[in-house]
């Protein structure tokens, strides 16, 4: 009986728990994520996927973004650059 007991609340809790992230990002989410770092949980990337996404966001110009919204992403992209640098040893106090 307590070996049933225990396996029902296992597989309650994994079904519970199994959902936490969505699949898919809705554009939105990707928006927010992508200018305010919000909402990114569900990714995870290196710093040069970060650079290459941000590039292309970029590229897609006032389409897309706004002039504010392009200004974000450039910031965005710097900054991943600068991080880039400083973890290379190309930047720094050294």
């Amino acid at each position: 009986m307590r070996k049933m007991t225990v396996m029902i609340m296992s597989t309650f809790l994994l079904a519970v728990a199994g959902p936490a992230f969505p699949a898919e990002m809705t554009k939105g989410q990707k928006d927010e994520c992508l200018l305010a770092s919000k909402n990114c949980a569900s990714q995870v990337d290196s710093i040069q996927k970060k650079i290459k996404k941000l590039n292309a966001e970029i590229k897609k110009g006032d389409k897309v973004y706004s002039p504010e919204e392009l200004k974000k992403l450039e910031t965005k992209l710097t900054e991943a650059n600068d991080l880039l640098d400083t973890m290379l040893g190309l930047k720094g106090g050294n």
